[in-house]
């Protein structure tokens, strides 16, 4: 149930019924989740709010429950109970079923004229860029537009369909980008071929090289790092003898891809390899001059906000301090990528152990984003990791601010 600041809570009378039925004393349940008897027994009486996803999880596996809305009580709220600490948004349920929508079923989407399906999924990812709340923003919309893209490119002929493809390998690019870190990894790649499917039907090298992009986060996420740059270093080396005379399109798929290597190769800690792939995307950033790309947001901001990252996977906390030092965030057209960056920032303040300052960016990147840091494990992590090595006065800081990160909004 919704607290006074409209934020989901544990509904205390579903507490106590839970409790009894596993036969667990108020003293028993609270040892369980590291609280005391009288800590459970006001939040059975409804005298205290329990909003934090954490402690929603840790009651409903105590408890045996599979989702928290047994916990709840808002059946419209579902957000599996996951063991391996992955959160669910609550849009997963209507992204799960367009995915998995019957393949002839007439209803599951009716066929849009190609350019404006296109104008809408372009829109779509400016929404995923601009508001805060990314994720909810975009899971209202994501299921429209995959019935709606399916059934384009199955009316569509010739140059037509192949249009609607990269119309729906874009879709498909979103999708990927919402349930990162958010859905099971079964419709994770699902998602992900999806997107590689669309754009081979388009037959368009330029929307191959953006699915090599999408395909790498996937490999990228699950630990297959050799096996993103090998992806990502292919495209990027077939359109490279195209810079000079292609579009611009063009060239920052290229740049996406220059920095999706980046990322990648300083996770394996190669640095050299790291920063030739950065230079190599800065160089192109600066070819382009205002052009953005739509849903990778490559340009000047986001081979900045890249440095920054670079740094923090290379363990050089000092030289991602002073890259941001240099750093304008307000250049970066991106909220989301915004947020990135300072939580980025937050973890190079936490390798040196400067408390005080992983405390200030990871408030920063919350309140640029509270979505984009929410569901990112790692800043999840950190922020659990500040709650409980914070010591002083900065304590009571570190635990709110680990209480709102893991705030569940009704």
């Amino acid at each position: 149930m919704p607290d006074e600041h409209g934020q989901l809570t544990v509904d205390g009378d579903l507490l106590r019924v839970l409790r009894e039925r596993r036969g667990l004393t108020r003293a028993a349940l609270g040892g369980l989740v590291a609280r005391t008897e009288d800590w459970v027994k006001k939040a059975e009486r409804g005298e205290r709010s329990v909003r934090t996803l954490a402690m929603m999880m840790r009651l409903g596996h105590v408890l045996g429950c599979t989702d928290i809305s047994e916990l709840t009580g808002v059946a419209e709220m579902s957000i599996p109970i996951d063991v391996g600490g992955r959160m669910s948004h609550p849009g997963a349920v209507a992204l799960r079923a367009a995915v998995h929508a019957p393949l002839f079923a007439t209803v599951s989407g009716t066929a849009e004229d190609v350019g404006e399906l296109a104008g809408r999924v372009r829109q779509s990812w400016e929404v995923w860029h601009t508001v805060r709340h990314q994720r909810t923003a975009t899971a209202a919309v994501l299921p429209g537009l995959i019935a709606a893209g399916h059934a384009t490119v199955r009316a569509s002929e010739g140059a037509e369909k192949r249009r609607a493809a990269v119309a729906l390998a874009e879709t498909y690019a979103l999708a990927q980008q919402y349930a990162a870190h958010t859905v099971e990894p079964e419709l994770y790649w699902v998602i992900v071929d999806r997107a590689r499917m669309a754009a081979e039907q388009a037959d368009d090298p330029v929307a191959l090289a953006g699915a090599a992009w999408i395909v790498g986060n996937g490999l990228r996420v699950t630990g297959h790092t050799e096996e993103a740059l090998r992806m990502v270093g292919e495209a990027a080396d077939t359109l490279r003898p195209q810079l000079e005379s292609g579009s611009d399109r063009l060239r920052a798929t290229f740049g996406s891809l220059c920095l999706h290597a980046a990322v990648t190769a300083a996770q394996e800690r190669r640095e050299g390899d790291a920063w030739r792939w950065h230079d190599e995307a800065d160089r192109t950033a600066k070819q382009l001059g205002s052009y953005v790309h739509p849903w990778t947001m490559f340009g000047p901001g986001n081979v900045a906000v890249h440095a920054v990252s670079i740094s923090a996977e290379l363990h050089t906390p000092g030289a991602a301090v002073q890259t941001l030092a240099r750093t304008q965030p307000d250049a970066i057209p991106s909220t989301e990528r915004r947020s990135r960056l300072f939580l980025d920032a937050a973890k190079a303040e936490y390798q040196r152990r400067e408390t005080s300052g992983a405390l200030t960016y990871l408030r920063l990147a919350y309140e640029t984003s509270p979505e984009a840091v929410r569901y990112v494990p790692s800043g999840r992590a950190l922020a659990a990791d500040l709650a409980r090595t914070t010591t002083g006065v900065l304590s009571h800081t570190a635990h709110r601010l680990a209480d709102d990160i893991t705030a569940v909004a009704a």
